[in-house]
């Protein structure tokens, strides 16, 4: 098993990384992709990224239960990008204006389910794994109590794939930076 995380901002090129390093991997790619066309331009965007990609990848459609796509998924022969973290966790946080202030994410039954399954699963995963996901964490504070559990939740899920990978990138300006290069004994 090989899992990795790209890191990056907003139009950073971390999608384009992954492919990019799926792409020369030699093995047959799998794309998870998580998210959901609930708006035209975000219909837009999801169709700009599948015409980026080779036409022989095969595409899976998880916008909440990414572990169970994951575990379908996975093979050794094969590479998975999971694409992305980021908008994953955003649909598991759909009932979050439902908590009480000062709530953690933890008391919304599935995305606790769901987080606590997928980080079970990395590293038991075989093949390749490349996740993709945001780094949010960078800009202004947000303004809303949504945005900040938004912000706080994304930032603990990155910290927790990242310690379960070997190999960490954060991408900025489409330049990789390695934060992290473990390979497996």
């Amino acid at each position: 098993m090989s899992c990795e995380l790209i890191l990056g901002g907003a139009r950073s090129g971390k999608s384009r990384l992954a492919e990019t390093e799926a792409a020369a991997s030699g093995l047959a790619v799998h794309v998870i992709v998580t998210a959901e066309a609930l708006d035209a331009e975000m219909d837009a965007r999801i169709t700009r990224h599948q015409a980026d990609r080779p036409a022989g990848w095969q595409v899976v459609e998880a916008p909440r239960q990414l572990a169970a796509a994951l575990e379908a998924t996975a093979a050794p022969d094969r590479c998975v990008v999971v694409d992305c973290l980021t908008l994953w966790l955003a649909n598991l946080l759909d009932d979050a204006e439902t908590l009480a202030p000062g709530e953690g994410a933890e008391r919304l039954p599935m995305f606790a389910r769901e987080r606590a399954a997928l980080l079970d699963l990395i590293p038991r995963l075989p093949g390749q794994v490349i996740f993709v996901a945001n780094e949010v964490g960078l800009g202004l504070v947000p303004e809303t109590p949504l945005g900040r559990l938004f912000r706080d939740e994304a930032g603990r899920a990155n910290q927790a794939v990242a310690a379960l990978c070997e190999r960490v990138v954060f991408v900025a300006a489409g330049l990789p930076l390695v934060l992290k290069d473990m390979p497996r004994p």
